[in-house]
């Protein structure tokens, strides 16, 4: 199920008119530049803009009565295709202001979803954006019945208008229960891969950021993969976990995230919340921030609401400034960098920093693995087979009376070890 954006022809852009309704003047850079970015990555063309600042939104259309007349008229002179409200409408304003300004009208949650449709790969992906689609249509779908249709049914409500709405609303239920379903099976699936990675002794590193910090970049470069890394929000949709080794032996495993962003719908971050488990499942985060970028304060602080709402804020940090190449005064990037805790400065794109940056994670993911001599007993090989599957042997000796290790392993497999455990 898809509300994709149409084309007006083969060849033009649907025309999209927006309308910003963010109370806070001081966020208004901010709030433009992501909205025409979403936009953009819908495939739209911006045709104008219309700002009313909300404090209160009018429960039948939103913005009032008066900035709907205002909104009809500059609609219909910039030729607009469609309407986008940078907020989320319940199904009652989509349809007053869709008869008052006679074009079809898009919320911003509407706009994210159609970009995560186009963007989906996996059938996970697939499946999580469907889910969150039928999430978002259950509670308007009265609103897309005409008043005809509902007042057919009656004082018993028995008329086929409302026999219609039921049985799309049996069928949507159906549909999303089905989805769960579907989405717990590949939970589990990956819930199985990420508990057999977990008897390796690599630590999980997971890449966090506002859409378009430049996590794909990042991800590319240190692991030599090929992720569309693209300026476009939600450039990539589907995780990616890639083992990384370090020059001193020791190894991780590095999970690139779908991108954060302002406002991020609760029922997107719902339906992704089994990809999200890679955030909340991490030894290390790597907060990537787009430092180049006029508002990354604000990002940051949006970034740092999402990471909570999944209870991962207690996972230890590095904030890695990106993008510094495209930065002028490099004296306030090394004073940020100084009062900063925990924070590396780089540039994702050329390379710099990044070195600095392995370094850094190397010293967070230090001391996890314990360093153990044993001389295990032939009848037990088993276990010093496990210490090269899962650790690091330093040394090892076949002796009369058994095999000796000198290893560094996970505090389980130490555990294993520690009734032959010798001291030499």
């Amino acid at each position: 199920m898809s509300q994709k954006l149409h084309q007006v022809n083969t060849e033009e852009k649907e025309r999209l008119f927006l309308v910003y309704v963010n109370p806070d003047e001081g966020e208004d850079s901010l709030v433009e530049q992501e909205l025409e970015g979403l936009a953009d990555a819908a495939g739209g063309e911006i045709a104008g803009s219309l700002r009313q600042r909300v404090e209160r939104p009018t429960k039948g259309t939103y913005i009032g009565s008066g900035k709907v007349i205002e909104l009809e008229a500059a609609a219909a002179e910039t030729q607009a295709d469609s309407v986008v409200f940078d907020c989320e409408l319940s199904g009652i304003q989509i349809r007053n202001l869709e008869e008052a300004v006679k074009k079809r009208v898009i919320d911003r949650t509407q706009l994210i979803l159609d970009i995560f449709a186009g963007r989906a790969r996996t059938r996970e992906g697939r499946l999580q954006v469907e889910l969150a689609q039928y999430s978002y249509m259950m509670p308007r779908l009265m609103s897309v019945y005409t008043k005809f249709e509902r007042q057919r049914g009656g004082i018993g409500m028995r008329g086929p208008g409302e026999t219609k709405l039921e049985s799309d609303r049996r069928m949507v239920r159906d549909r999303i229960s089905k989805l769960k379903e579907e989405i717990e099976q590949v939970k589990r699936h990956r819930r199985l891969q990420r508990e057999s990675r977990r008897q390796l002794p690599h630590p999980f590193v997971a890449i966090v950021g506002y859409t378009s910090a430049g996590k794909s970049t990042l991800m590319n470069r240190i692991c030599d993969t090929d992720l569309l890394a693209d300026a476009m929000p939600f450039a990539t949709l589907d995780p990616t976990t890639r083992k990384v080794d370090l020059p001193d032996g020791d190894a991780f495993f590095l999970s690139d995230t779908v991108g954060f962003i302002r406002n991020l719908p609760t029922l997107l971050v719902a339906a992704f919340r089994g990809t999200l488990e890679e955030v909340g499942a991490s030894d290390l985060l790597l907060h990537v921030v787009d430092v180049s970028h006029p508002e990354w304060e604000a990002q940051v602080d949006a970034v740092h609401e999402t990471i909570e709402e999944l209870q991962a804020d207690d996972i230890p940090t590095i904030t890695v400034f990106n993008k510094v190449d495209a930065l002028d005064d490099r004296p306030a990037l090394t004073a940020l960098i100084a009062e900063w805790p925990n924070a590396v400065a780089i540039s994702a794109a050329t390379g710099e920093g990044v070195p600095d940056l392995l370094e850094a994670i190397r010293k967070h993911l230090t001391g996890r693995l314990l360093r153990i001599q044993a001389l295990v007993p032939y009848a037990d090989a088993q276990l010093a087979e496990n210490a090269h599957r899962y650790g690091r042997v330093d040394a090892k000796d076949y002796r009369e009376d058994g095999i000796y290790l000198d290893a560094w392993l996970t505090a389980d497999q130490a555990g294993r070890l520690q009734p032959y455990a010798v001291s030499e």
